[in-house]
Formats: C-alpha cells, structure tokens, sequence
C-alpha cells in the first residue's frame, strides 16, 4: 500500500482517463482505483482510501491538499461522482425478500431505492448518526436519527444493530 505521507515513497498522482475512470500512480505502479471516504464523517476531504478492482487499498490520501493541483482536481471530480455519502432525511418503507432488503428513502439528493444483505445492519458512527451501506457499495447516513418522522424511526430502530 502506498501512504502519501511517507518520504520513503515518491509522489502520488491522479487523472482522469478517457475511460472516465479515476487512475492512481505511485512507485511505478498504476491501476484504475475508486474512492472510499474514511472516517471520520466530519472531514469529506481527509482520510481518502484508494481502492483498485478487488478491493484493495493502493493508496491513502490523508488530506486532499496534500496532492498536487491536477490530481487533486481529479480526485474532487471522483468524489463528486461517486457521491458515496447520501444524507437520508426520511424512510419511506422497508421490505424483506429473499436475502435482500429494498429500502425506499428521501434523501437530500432526492428520493432513493436501494438494497441491503439481510445479514448487514445499520451501524452508529462515530460523530453521530447512523448509516447504511448498500450492496454496490454507496453509503446512507442518517444524521440525527432521532429527528426523523416517527414512521421513519419505526422503519430505522427496528434494523439497527
């Protein structure tokens, strides 16, 4: 794994190729890679996780100033992309199938659909809240859990962990 913010490594960068993916190089090595947001909740532009195809970590961005201008323009432009935070400010229903669990929420970006394994529950966060990742990989957070609807709070409390 490569860690920015380690001399014994040469520089990290990032750009966009025309395959519309994010591509890191480092130490000679390059590999197509996508971004996963680390705690904590409270700083978007620290702690950036850069994984390749299976999953695995190539890089750790600590903070987006770290990098020089074009990669950090590139990296900007995956996150917004990936929008891999949505805020969830209401749930509408939840339902049981085989393995799988379909949530229908609003959410400051509009309303959403999206499916969870039976066997992933909500989990509290650090800094507060609650949150939700889905089987692609997309994160749902509930801020103040408690300032939701009732309904809401119903559908949420009976699945949190």
């Amino acid at each position: 794994m490569f860690d920015f913010n380690r001399r014994y490594f040469s520089e990290l960068t990032l750009e966009r190729r025309a395959d519309g993916q994010l591509w890191a190089r480092a130490n000679g090595d390059e590999r197509a890679v996508r971004v996963h947001r680390c705690f904590p909740w409270s700083e978007p532009g620290r702690y950036l996780s850069l994984r390749d195809a299976d999953d695995v970590e190539f890089a750790l961005v600590r903070a987006l100033d770290d990098l020089e201008e074009g990669s950090r323009r590139a990296l900007e432009g995956a996150i917004a992309e990936a929008g891999f935070v949505l805020e969830v400010s209401r749930i509408e229903e939840v339902r049981e199938e085989v393995e799988i669990r379909t949530w229908k929420v609003e959410t400051r970006q509009g309303r959403r659909s999206f499916q969870t394994r039976l066997d992933d529950w909500p989990t509290e966060v650090p800094g507060g809240g609650i949150v939700i990742r889905d089987v692609a990989g997309d994160l749902y957070h509930v801020r103040a859990p408690d300032a939701l609807d009732a309904k809401s709070r119903r559908w949420l409390w009976a699945f949190v962990d």
